[in-house]
């Protein structure tokens, strides 16, 4: 059976860790390979892994076709799906892929927005003496579009079984964080929210503090709480100055105010006193 391994498909998902491939590796060998590998033609789509270590000990393994791919996005999707139900997948690893789903997702139905149906030409149909009498054969069916859009935050969350704050974490580790960064979170050394954290920091010192290990992350991450929780304070600090000479300026004008408010109530008593005795 000839089994085309397409590298773009084997390393979309995170490939498993040393102690991970070590143990389906000891299943393997000692139970065989229960799960048929699933091929599109002769595209290997799902069980590299099993595929590799069935080849490395001459282990035999069943084949299924899947038909109902049409494309490589739907390949995609596919695995997606397959490993979003996953129980080993990391929450980092499901929030990744339930973005990755979404811009899928969100292309594909911009594009079918963007093309007009074709008009059907009846001198492409059968014709008798009366005129066309059938219509064209209708085109293959697509494949069924994800029931779940993913066009909200809430909906990736519930698709990758997370919260919304770790969506947003995830969404900020993906545009901001150095791929050392990124490989802290994929081992698991430190949490979401510490990584999203840290990926505040410049490029040189989330390196830094990654190669420190987890403990340098944890103060890397404190030291950013700690700045922001510093800048209203300071903020404040430097608004009361102001607010003083502020408020000590219209203090002036108001006394100044009640001054000229005095100077013409005393004219104005005046003038009366001197109508006054003009009358008399």
């Amino acid at each position: 059976m000839n089994i085309v391994v397409n590298e773009e498909l084997k390393a979309y998902i995170d490939p498993l860790t040393r102690d991970e491939h070590d143990a389906l590796e000891r299943s393997l060998l000692a139970e065989g390979c229960r799960d048929a590998l699933v091929l599109w033609g002769d595209v290997l789509v799902d069980g590299h892994n099993r595929y590799g270590i069935c080849q490395k000990h001459g282990l035999p393994f069943q084949t299924v076709q899947n038909t109902q791919f049409q494309s490589m996005e739907d390949v995609h999707l596919w695995m997606i799906d397959q490993h979003l139900g996953r129980r080993s997948v990391s929450d980092f690893q499901r929030g990744v892929l339930a973005l990755r789903k979404r811009e899928i997702v969100a292309a594909r139905r911009s594009r079918a927005a963007a093309i007009p149906p074709e008009p059907v030409d009846e001198a492409d149909l059968p014709w008798s003496s009366d005129g066309p009498v059938a219509a064209p054969p209708p085109p293959a069916p697509a494949p069924e579009e994800p029931s779940e859009t993913l066009s909200s935050r809430e909906a990736i969350a519930r698709a990758a079984r997370l919260s919304s704050s770790q969506v947003v974490a995830i969404e900020k580790i993906q545009k901001q964080a150095a791929p050392e960064l990124v490989a802290a979170v994929k081992s698991g050394t430190i949490s979401l929210a510490t990584a999203a954290t840290v990926a505040t920091l410049p490029a040189e010192e989330q390196v830094a503090a990654a190669k420190g290990g987890k403990d340098e992350l944890k103060q890397a991450a404190k030291r950013v709480r700690d700045a922001k929780q510093r800048k209203p304070r300071e903020d404040k600090e430097d608004a009361a100055p102001e607010k003083e000479a502020s408020d000590a300026h219209a203090g002036g004008e108001l006394q100044a105010l009640r001054l000229r408010v005095a100077e013409l109530t005393a004219e104005n008593e005046a003038l009366r006193a001197e109508l006054a005795r003009l009358q008399g």
